[in-house]
């Protein structure tokens, strides 16, 4: 069973008049399903359950098996630690948040006609836009191995050229140095999506070499970048700070209206980012001799770990910034083989999670790594949604099989 079928029963209530209980045994009364996530995190939010006489809000969790929990890593991730019932097909075993807390299931009930069950999935695959786009997935779901690891790699190859050539035009931008040019990426990136264009304005409008001036005072670069984004508040003393350096560098603060605060979880409020991206900048000189110069991942984590910071954010970053720049210097110096062994860091980077890596997933992928989830984001964002089918692999074969039976 497709797990987007899960879904779509969830959604729209066809559990209703079938009794649900937790698999030890205790009564379930859903009394509102939440809101579907289709960012990171749990996939509903909000939902209000009744366990006995218990009543609960907070977040739903679907999967096929209660096993799938454990191969996504939910375990580890502080974001699941709200999740107040795992709904599943299969309770093939219990699950534990990250507090190492029992997380209560359910085996949902529902009607189990077979044509029922096939017109929904009819259904459910018209209500996912992302599925819908990706025009193999009839056949993906009877064959996955259509999509091969070959492919897979060349496709992992395939962003990181395209994150390359992002690199080579902020080179341009800060004529050739490496350096400045790595300080604005990972600015942009600190930014982790909802923030980033901000986040790289504030970059290309602080110059690293005015940050180097006063790299050993973390008050100092904290006041600098909070001022420049326009974000500092009611500290007088830093306000104070900030209008000296201000007035030596002649800076233009940017307006703050820019910055997005609408729901973002608080880890992502972009004060505390811009406050730990001072702390990185305070702790980490000659950045990018350590970043090229560090081949294995556990000592490239360390490099990144500033206050509050959690590993799936230092995976962003290494996914989005570090090995990108790893890759690219390596092919600007003709070292093929560096540029190898940067690509299979990716190999040893947890599984990103987002709607477009769930979509997959429910077509029978493995995903394994973040090698996994590059290369199926760049397939659905380069190929699936510009129909580019022809130019896939698994577009050529399906054409070439339907080819050869029309002989």
């Amino acid at each position: 069973m497709p797990e987007i079928l899960l879904h779509y029963i969830w959604e729209h209530c066809l559990w209703a008049g079938f009794e649900q209980r937790t698999t030890d045994g205790r009564k379930v009364e859903i009394l509102s399903v939440g809101e579907h996530n289709r960012d990171a995190g749990p996939d509903y939010s909000h939902a209000r359950i009744r366990i006995d006489d218990r009543e609960w809000v907070g977040n739903i969790e679907i999967h096929v098996c209660a096993s799938d929990w454990t191969k996504h890593r939910h375990h580890l991730d502080k974001a699941y630690d709200t999740v107040i019932l795992h709904i599943v097909r299969t309770a093939d075993k219990p699950v534990y948040n990250s507090r190492r807390e029992l997380v209560p299931q359910c085996e949902l009930q529902y009607p189990s006609d077979k044509d029922y069950l096939s017109g929904l999935f009819d259904a459910a695959q018209q209500m996912d836009s992302a599925i819908s786009r990706i025009g193999c997935a009839e056949q993906l779901l009877r064959e996955p191995a259509l999509l091969t690891e070959g492919w897979r790699r060349t496709l992992l190859r395939k962003r990181l050229d395209c994150k390359r050539a992002s690199i080579e035009r902020l080179l341009q931008i800060t004529k050739g140095s490496w350096e400045h040019a790595l300080y604005i990426s990972l600015a942009r990136n600190f930014g982790f999506h909802t923030n980033s264009v901000p986040f790289e304005e504030l970059a290309i409008n602080t110059p690293l070499s005015y940050l180097q001036k006063h790299r050993n005072n973390l008050f100092q670069l904290t006041a600098l970048l909070m001022g420049q984004a326009g974000l500092i508040q009611d500290d007088e003393q830093m306000v104070k700070e900030y209008e000296f350096l201000r007035t030596k560098f002649g800076l233009t603060p940017l307006d703050a209206s820019i910055w997005k605060n609408a729901r973002l979880r608080p880890q992502n409020n972009p004060v505390l980012r811009i406050t730990q991206f001072a702390q990185l900048m305070y702790q980490s000189e000659a950045l990018l001799s350590k970043i090229l110069d560090t081949h294995e991942l556990k000592d490239l984590v360390p490099l990144f770990a500033v206050d509050k910071m959690g590993r799936s954010s230092i995976d962003i970053l290494l996914i989005n910034t570090v090995i990108p720049y790893k890759y690219a210097y390596a092919l600007h110096r003709n070292d093929r083989k560096q540029a190898e062994q940067a690509m299979a860091l990716m190999d040893k980077i947890a599984a990103e999670n987002n709607t477009i890596v769930r979509q997959w997933r429910v077509l029978g992928q493995e995903v394994k790594s973040a090698a996994d989830t590059q290369a199926l984001l760049h397939l659905y964002q380069n190929y699936c949604q510009h129909h580019e089918c022809i130019n896939c692999e698994v577009g050529y074969k399906i054409f070439q099989d339907k080819q050869l039976k029309l002989f």
